[in-house]
């Protein structure tokens, strides 16, 4: 007989933002310089987007001022390279110090990204930086956007499922601030300034018995049909054009529910038996979806709330912050969602590893 295939166990999770913060009310009071080109009346019946965001502060790679200039791709991508190694960097060191490792002890990376481009990837630049051994496996995953936290997850998982005793890095970085069009007046690129900040996570996975911590027991995501207009990129001429559909909140109620329910009833579980939710903050719209759709209580939606407050959403990067803060409070079982292009449901469970709570 096979033996039986143990679940990956994360064993660090470490959580990196950029320098310079980004008050909310500072970002409000700066929006008619970033969108000069937007009639002053139809600017001021959007601003009150910027209050209603749930959103305090949040962190970006260049200061604010950067924002109100115009910006070609030569420059963008210049900027995503450096401000992206950097903070995959400070992310990873972090999480290395936490499980105790070295670089060279790790075997794979798993390397998430939406927000630029890179090739050679982010990966090899980052062996440049940091001493990883020159085997190690490299996967760069681009295009998941938002769901590309959860599904980064699970992609590092089945490989550290399929290679027993390996560590697998997984690091997810996005700069949502070096997107930014100055020269983009639709609702759409209003409505992402007042949303988007950038960060960066690494989380280390590895399958192996008596590993104490959570355990990513099962994964899985659902692509909507007929729904590619509901997110993602433009390509413009002067950098990525946002694209994202104000029926989002409708599609969680909506939709996410019956999906939810179907993911955990293959793992032989219910929703009562989810003890603590990772939701991707994509903005309180979408909390208060997630609330109705699920019948969750406020108590469950306070990690992805406060995550929102401090940081802003911060695409793929943002359920990996919210699920290190239920990492520190504990829990049974964890469902983690996020929701990125395609439209496409990602879904990550995890629990408790035996004898770790």
């Amino acid at each position: 007989m096979a033996p039986m295939q143990t679940d990956p166990t994360i064993l660090a999770l470490a959580t990196a933002v950029p320098e310079h913060k980004l008050p909310q009310d500072a970002m409000t009071a700066f929006a008619p310089r970033l969108f000069p080109r937007r009639p002053a009346a139809s600017l001021e019946a959007l601003l009150p987007a910027y209050a209603n965001a749930g959103i305090r502060q949040r962190y970006i790679a260049v200061p604010m001022e950067w924002l109100a200039e115009p910006h070609g791709w030569p420059e963008r991508s210049r900027l995503y390279r450096r401000h992206a190694v950097a903070l995959l960097q400070k992310a990873a060191e972090q999480a290395l110090e936490e499980a105790d490792l070295a670089p060279d002890e790790i075997d794979a990376l798993v390397v998430v990204s939406s927000t630029g481009v890179a090739t050679p990837s982010l990966d090899a630049l980052l062996l440049e930086a940091m001493p990883f051994r020159r085997d190690v496996i490299r996967l760069p995953v681009f295009g998941l956007g938002c769901a590309g936290g959860a599904l980064g997850l699970a992609r590092a998982a089945d490989l550290a499922r399929a290679r027993p005793g390996s560590r697998v890095l997984l690091l997810v970085v996005e700069l949502c601030s070096l997107t930014f069009r100055q020269g983009d007046a639709t609702k759409s690129n209003v409505i992402a300034a007042a949303l988007f900040g950038d960060g960066a996570a690494a989380a280390i996975l590895r399958a192996e018995p008596e590993e104490q911590g959570a355990e990513v027991a099962a994964s899985g995501e659902w692509t909507f049909p007929q729904s590619l207009p509901v997110m993602g990129w433009r390509m413009e001429e002067d950098g990525f054009g946002v694209l994202f559909s104000r029926s989002i909140p409708q599609l969680v109620e909506r939709e996410i529910p019956g999906r939810a329910r179907s993911f955990l009833a293959a793992q032989n579980l219910r929703l009562a038996d989810v003890d603590a939710f990772a939701l991707h903050p994509g903005g309180t719209k979408v909390l208060e979806a997630y609330s109705r759709g699920l019948g969750l209580a406020e108590s469950a939606l306070a990690p992805a709330r406060s995550v929102l407050q401090d940081f802003g959403n911060m695409s793929s990067a943002t359920v990996l912050f919210v699920l290190r803060r239920l990492l520190d409070r504990g829990f049974r079982r964890c469902l983690a969602l996020a929701l990125g292009p395609g439209f496409t449901c990602a879904q990550v469970l995890l629990r408790a590893a035996e004898g770790s709570v």
